[in-house]
């Protein structure tokens, strides 16, 4: 049975150095497990204010197409993550899967706030549309980067698709009621786990301060599981006869 891992990563975190030897010691015995990262996990996050950046833009852009082969070398099965990728005058940001050290497309986020701190609109575009499930590791996988979370018709149309996880990296401040519910919602009307991990602390007081706080969700919509800085990952097996009984139950079944 696959296990699946959530994770608070810190901010500026970069693949190497003795920061990432601590984010990813606990992985050590998770050689048949999938690890679902925060979104966009290294560097700064930049899209904090309205202006986009093109250096910038580049800059964090290469530094996760560098950090693809240090993820390809941990010791997991698979691992679920997000990435910029500069598309024309903007990022895109795609999530994909390195499942035995190959990179596998799975999706690009749709949905872009625009606020103080996340002023993802002005820094995003989505270039390749849709939402759809794909094997990982032998689980049905879904993705909801971040925001998408929010939408829980997608969650409930990926489980339709047979989902058995889905995985939510993300990058949300310190409070967690609303990701908590909209969480558990996504499993509830898809039938499927919901791991998401997000990244911690700040580098600049104009930045959001990142709240930690990964989550894991059964797929009956029970919290299992939830990070913090004493236990920076924590991890569920995903239990394939769950998400099938929990498909064939109330809400999930309805048309």
């Amino acid at each position: 049975m696959v296990r699946a891992w959530s994770v608070e990563w810190a901010e500026g975190l970069t693949p190497e150095g003795e920061a990432w030897a601590d984010s990813t010691a606990m992985l050590k015995d998770a050689a048949d497990d999938v690890l679902v990262t925060n979104e966009m996990p290294f560097g700064f996050w930049h899209p904090t204010r309205h202006m986009f950046n093109i250096d910038r833009a580049r800059e964090w852009a290469n530094l996760h197409e560098r950090s693809l082969d240090a993820l390809s070398k941990l010791p997991v099965r698979a691992v679920i993550s997000s990435r910029p990728i500069l598309s024309g005058n903007r990022l895109v940001n795609e999530a994909f899967a390195l499942v035995d050290g190959q990179y596998q497309f799975l999706h690009q986020k749709h949905y872009f706030p625009a606020e103080n701190g996340w002023q993802e609109q002005a820094w995003f575009e989505t270039s390749k549309e849709g939402f759809d499930v794909a094997s990982v590791a032998g689980v049905t996988v879904g993705v909801l980067l971040c925001t998408e979370l929010m939408f829980s018709e997608k969650a409930r149309w990926l489980g339709q698709l047979g989902a058995d996880l889905i995985a939510v990296p993300r990058a949300t401040g310190s409070d967690h009621r609303m990701w908590r519910t909209a969480a558990s919602m996504a499993a509830i009307v898809s039938g499927a786990y919901v791991v998401s991990s997000n990244r911690v602390g700040r580098y600049d007081i104009a930045a959001p301060n990142f709240g930690g706080g990964g989550i894991i969700i059964d797929a009956d919509g029970n919290e299992v599981a939830m990070t913090n800085r004493h236990q920076p990952a924590v991890s569920v097996e995903i239990d394939k006869a769950m998400t099938a009984a929990a498909k064939s139950r109330y809400p999930v079944y309805v048309r």
